[in-house]
């Protein structure tokens, strides 16, 4: 049996902030399994790693003994999450939801045991619900209390638009933990008010209240905004091995670290040793090969994550690429740039003209790949590196 001490360890490990700790360990010093809840609305079909921060923690607790309670938001879904949004989000329909959440529940057991996870859906009981009881749960909360929340002040006070229905978003949320019991419920650093919401709830209840636990936000390619499919700077669950592999491999060598800390699971220990390695003169490029294997293990296999890691390495010719080369920022004006403006921008290339030159001549490559088309247009959000010729490199992020 894992001490509390043990327990409070690994549970710690990542997280930005446990409300309430001591509360967290009387719970734990009763010996028995806690009801962990994390919701996530199925807004889009597929995972990233992003999402597996909180997965990640979830398993934690589950090699602890704890029960797992995977809340799959189809009720919620169809309200929209206004957390962190600057503008009113648009709610799913009942058939994107279910398409969605289907998918959901496929990718989420390469990380948690299906054997101790349950599967939840809050229409289970919100769906029960009539007008009358809608408006009950209303009475709960104040709208000077709504509007503490930092999405919702900044925009009261730009004049943006509050829909009546958001106000009702961290209420529903709140209600779900009600409705599971909740010990411990899970969520990234945005959701801390509408986990509030939920403890407050419990304790208006008469239950004991849940404590909330938040992870940080994990930030995608560019290493600077938060990883997000509509930013172009993620790394999806389900992407080719390959494909993953190489984005991994982009990550800058500092942000290299936090990915380790909040994806892999390697004991900590072993993490900072390799720190420590790298500080003595170790290629960071051989750490890194480590978490993208890992990573490509758990999600595929690892057959598939060595083959992975063969290919790079003979795609980008056995070291011809330099462990360390220029990094560059470029701050795109709209949502593409032009391969030979990028060139340009990141002082590959003199003008536009020596960048179609260049890509004539077949002298440019994109993460090892030879460009042949001049009118090529990259996204915002990516980060690539490129050559010109056989000895000028960049890393470039697209902002």
């Amino acid at each position: 049996m894992v001490s509390v001490e043990d327990a409070m360890q690994q549970i710690k490990r990542g997280t930005d902030e446990i409300l309430v700790e001591s509360e967290l360990e009387e719970k734990l010093k009763r010996k028995k399994p806690l009801n962990i809840k994390a919701g996530f609305d199925p807004t889009a079909p597929d995972l990233h790693l992003g999402h597996t921060v909180l997965i990640n923690k979830m398993r934690q607790f589950q090699e602890l003994g704890h029960h797992i309670m995977f809340l799959i938001g189809d009720f919620t879904g169809m309200i929209g999450d206004p957390s962190g949004k600057s503008v009113t989000r648009p709610p799913l329909s009942p058939e994107q939801i279910r398409q969605n959440a289907q998918t959901y529940q496929e990718q989420v057991f390469k990380i948690l045991d299906p054997d101790t996870t349950e599967i939840c859906f809050n229409s289970t009981w919100h769906g029960r619900k009539t007008s009358a009881d809608m408006i009950r749960l209303a009475s709960r909360h104040t709208v000077a209390r709504m509007l503490e929340r930092d999405d919702f002040s900044n925009r009261f006070k730009n004049n943006q638009p509050i829909s009546i229905h958001e106000l009702l978003y961290p209420l529903v949320q709140g209600w779900d933990s009600v409705e599971m019991k909740t010990d411990v419920e899970l969520g990234g650093t945005d959701q801390k008010f509408n986990l509030l919401v939920g403890r407050e709830l419990m304790k208006a209840e008469g239950m004991e209240p849940q404590i909330t636990l938040t992870m940080p936000i994990l930030e995608g390619l560019d290493g600077v905004q938060k990883m997000s499919k509509s930013l172009d700077n993620y790394i999806g669950i389900e992407d080719a091995p390959n494909d993953m592999f190489g984005k991994i491999m982009s990550v800058s060598d500092e942000l290299m670290w936090r990915y380790f800390e909040l994806l892999s699971f390697r004991p900590l220990a072993e993490i900072e040793a390799l720190q420590n390695e790298v500080r003595q003169g170790k290629n960071p490029r051989d750490v890194k090969f480590l978490l993208a294997e890992e990573l490509i293990t758990r999600f595929h296999d690892a057959k598939r994550a060595k083959k992975a890691r063969q290919d790079f390495i003979d795609r980008f010719a056995k070291g011809v690429i330099p462990d360390e080369m220029p990094e560059a920022s470029i701050v795109l004006d709209g949502t593409t740039i032009g391969v030979a403006t990028m060139l340009m921008q990141a002082g590959l290339t003199s003008s536009t003209s020596e960048s179609f030159r260049m890509i004539k001549q077949g002298a440019v490559k994109l993460d090892g790949e030879k460009v042949d088309d001049k009118g090529l247009n990259l996204d915002k959000g990516r980060v690539v590196v490129a050559q010109v010729g056989k000895r000028k490199f960049t890393r470039i992020s697209l902002n």
